[in-house]
């Protein structure tokens, strides 16, 4: 026991609550993805922009989201400020992202027509990059906040919570609130009083976040590692050659990106609830019903992860998702799929079914989907190892350059499906009448592309190096250099 402790206190270990508190800068940010996931009806339906040209500039911008991923990581790896290294970043990112979302969804519909689109454009541009500098601080923090290997994985838990939490809580805040309250997505007034409450709600998460990594976020601390080597332009071309986990980190997490991106993608959620279920409370009330199960499912993959390593628990997790989304497209196949109720008087065979079913699945793509956030820590403690540089923010900035691309190309995916639907003015619609071509369709991106993407990212795993014994002697090694 004597000895345990020792080996607790050779760490940089945290405090509980901090973890849990930086969490929130994840939480922070997710409230404006969840936000702009609805942007696209905004555009289409408020400012009048067509499908194509939608896809077309919500693609451009998740490309020029990841361009500004290296600039900023830069940026953030020779800063020394007199306030920390990553609270700037965070508080600055988001009082960026408060402006361009009240600027976009505002004011872009009352620009004069010839102006809209330039308009839109230069304040989703600026949406950007305030979410850039928030998030490279999300995916880099880590590094400092603490290296246990038993604690790291703490923080795939309160990710995987706050995420849900902000996805969940936006989802049944637009589906049972502001869609009844407003008609659906053809007001204006539904996206302005959406703005408001993501501001301020997100607002909050950062300062809170903030708190959390301020005992670590301080110069005095971070000296001696930021000196061990300036950062230079190059740097990024010799970690891409010399540094493999993070190399194969990025492959495996961009398959479950482009799969996230595109099961989660607005329009794909109103093909599912809205016209397959017939349902579109469901869509918000499902995160509600599951929240308390599904953070189980979590907690299970924590303790999987303490016990075996982050690289099996990923590997594991990712297998039994595949396992779940087969089960799914069974269920979702029942000619009684809309028959599906959160009603007390109506509950039938198939509501415990598809719920039992979602509660496994959701747990496992919280699990995968957040985990790979600690193991970012994973490689940039290994770069330090291999190298001698202290660049989390480089590493962070590299994982989440390809992360957005693929981002974007999941984008684009979704709007040349709805292209070739003959989706070409609008958007698919709640309500509208489900054909056969569009069952298969919705089939295929809720649920067999997903099962592709995931197959994929298990066959790059296996060649990640980092697996629980490998941390150990690398943990090890930059303790003794203390």
């Amino acid at each position: 026991m004597e000895t345990k402790r020792k080996v607790q206190q050779g760490y940089n270990n945290a405090k509980y609550w901090q973890i849990c508190f930086f969490s929130l800068n994840n939480a922070a940010t997710n409230l404006y993805l969840a936000l702009m996931g609805y942007v696209s009806y905004y555009a289409n339906s408020i400012a009048g922009f067509s499908v194509v040209l939608v896809s077309c500039i919500l693609t451009g911008m998740n490309v020029f989201d990841a361009i500004t991923d290296p600039v900023v990581g830069f940026m953030l790896d020779r800063s020394k400020g007199r306030f920390g290294k990553f609270r700037p970043f965070m508080l600055l990112g988001n009082l960026i992202m408060a402006v361009s979302a009240v600027f976009l969804h505002f004011m872009t519909h009352e620009i004069n027509r010839y102006m809209r689109i330039p308009f839109f454009v230069a304040a989703y541009g600026l949406f950007v990059l305030g979410y850039t500098f928030q998030t490279v601080v999300a995916k880099s923090g880590q590094a400092i906040l603490t290296n246990n290997p038993k604690q790291r994985p703490v923080s795939t838990y309160f990710d995987s919570l706050f995420v849900m939490a902000a996805f969940g809580g936006t989802a049944v805040f637009v589906a049972n609130y502001l869609v009844p309250k407003y008609g659906g997505f053809t007001n204006e007034a539904l996206f302005k009083e959406y703005v408001v409450w993501v501001v301020l709600c997100s607002l909050v998460c950062t300062v809170l976040a903030m708190i959390g990594i301020a005992s670590k976020d301080k110069v005095s601390l971070l000296k001696k590692q930021s000196s061990i080597q300036k950062v230079q332009i190059r740097d990024y071309w010799d970690i891409i050659r010399h540094n493999k986990p993070i190399r194969i980190l990025i492959l495996a997490a961009c398959m479950n990106k482009f799969a996230s991106t595109v099961y989660a993608h607005t329009t794909v959620g109103v093909m599912v609830f809205g016209i397959l279920m017939n349902n579109y409370a469901i869509a918000g009330l499902i995160g509600i019903v599951t929240a308390v199960p599904t953070m189980f499912v979590i907690s299970a993959g924590i303790r999987v992860a303490q016990s075996m390593g982050q690289k099996r628990s990923l590997m594991l997790f990712t297998a039994l998702g595949i396992f779940f989304q087969v089960v799914m497209t069974g269920v979702l196949m029942q000619e009684n799929i809309n028959a599906v109720s959160f009603n007390p008087w109506h509950i039938n065979g198939i509501t415990i079914g598809f719920v039992l079913v979602y509660i496994l699945l959701n747990g496992c793509k919280s699990i995968t989907n957040n985990m790979v956030v600690p193991m970012i820590a994973d490689c940039s403690d290994y770069e330090r190892y291999r190298s001698g540089r202290f660049v989390p923010g480089l590493m962070g900035a590299l994982f989440s350059f390809v992360d957005k691309v693929f981002a974007a190309l999941g984008t684009a995916f979704v709007g040349l499906v709805m292209l070739v639907m003959g989706y070409n003015r609008r958007f698919p619609q709640i309500g509208d009448e489900l054909t056969g071509e569009l069952k298969g369709t919705t089939l295929f991106l809720y649920c067999g592309l997903p099962i592709i993407c995931w197959l994929l990212s298990l066959f790059f795993m296996k060649f990640y190096e980092l697996d629980k014994r490998k941390m150990f002697e690398v943990s090890k090694k930059l303790r003794r250099e203390k």
